[in-house]
């Protein structure tokens, strides 16, 4: 009897992964998606641009076209797919920055770490470095400008489905807390003509932030403010943003976070937390990898819709309503009590 070997394979494929991402990280670093742009292209002519060995270019490129990543054409020249077009460093939603972030040996040497978070609950890389996340990052400017392009590449992509889903005309005053270069906050308030913003970070975040507003055409109607998510934040604006913030926090954290929020906003204002919300088990979900990403480097994780209630109760804010939007984010509405 011959035994199905076919689950045993699937789970190769899995394992072998680590070997996708540096092929992915590979293409983009030479900016093959980039040449490909204009049309389709021979192996030889895509390594002649991109300064490769023509046969090992080929290679690379048959691999990655069988993972839909690029396309052989009848004449067996390689074009772009719509998943390699999101490799393009000008793409609208690129991911060369986290295809460059996933190949790079520190993260490499963090996740090589995992099975001692997952014994023992713990953020394993104080324990690695001597320091936490965000101070490794700050002694190590080269790498910690490779890990924020990475993760600035989804943030980025989320911006468009959030304020797609959701009607921020119906606010004044919008705080964006922790917001980085603006990026969401610029989308908000294009949707929001007659709303003023308040974007609040620490400096050095917030030091591209002008040209960003500026592009939006929104600059005229934002106020920078310098800080952090644990100091005093500005009173009694009707809308708070939180993105991508509480899950970079263990529950004390997050519920200063929250009680701080609860101090400046409005009797009658509108947090909006915007998350990964888990579902299911068996549910295959970006925020259960990014959830053992939050382990690892920060003891942190991410959340079901459930413990967000329970977390906001604690701080005396009540979820109205979670709103799904066409990214794996939801956006979580919640207001005072």
């Amino acid at each position: 009897m011959v035994r199905d070997q076919s689950a045993a394979y699937s789970l190769l494929d899995l394992i072998q992964g680590s070997v996708m991402t540096q092929a992915i990280s590979v293409a983009a670093k030479l900016g093959i998606a980039d040449v490909l742009s204009d049309g389709p292209l021979s192996a030889e002519e895509v390594a002649g641009r991109v300064g490769s060995d023509p046969e090992a270019t080929y290679r690379l490129l048959r691999t990655l076209s069988g993972y839909s990543v690029f396309a052989v054409e009848p004449d067996g020249r390689f074009a772009l797919t719509p998943m390699g077009d999101a490799l393009r460093e000008d793409a609208p939603d690129s991911m060369r920055g986290m295809a460059v972030l996933m190949s790079h040996p520190m993260l490499w040497e963090d996740w090589g770490h995992l099975l001692s978070s997952v014994r023992t609950g713990e953020a394993n890389l104080p324990k690695l470095r001597g320091m936490g996340a965000y101070e490794f990052l700050g002694a190590h400017p080269e790498y910690a400008a490779v890990f924020f392009q990475g993760m600035g590449s989804i943030s980025a992509s989320e911006t468009d489905p959030v304020v797609a889903a959701y009607d921020f005309s119906q606010f004044r005053t919008i705080v964006d807390i922790a917001g980085g270069r603006g990026g969401l906050l610029a989308g908000i308030l294009s949707q929001a003509p007659d709303a003023q913003g308040v974007l609040v970070d620490r400096e050095f975040a917030t030091a591209d932030a002008p040209p960003v507003l500026e592009a939006a055409g929104v600059a005229g109607r934002v106020t920078i403010e310098n800080g952090t998510c644990f100091d005093k934040l500005p009173q009694g604006a009707d809308a708070y943003v939180l993105k991508h913030v509480l899950h970079d926090f263990p529950e004390p954290e997050c519920l200063a976070i929250l009680q701080n929020v609860r101090d400046a906003i409005a009797p009658d204002g509108t947090l909006l937390l915007i998350e990964y919300v888990l579902g299911g088990n068996n549910e295959r979900h970006i925020g259960n990898i990014i959830d053992l990403w939050l382990l690892l480097l920060l003891g942190a994780k991410e959340r079901t819709l459930p413990e967000y209630e329970e977390l906001f109760a604690k701080a005396n804010l009540k979820i109205s309503r979670a709103i799904p939007t066409t990214c794996p984010v939801s956006i979580i509405e919640a207001v005072p009590v």
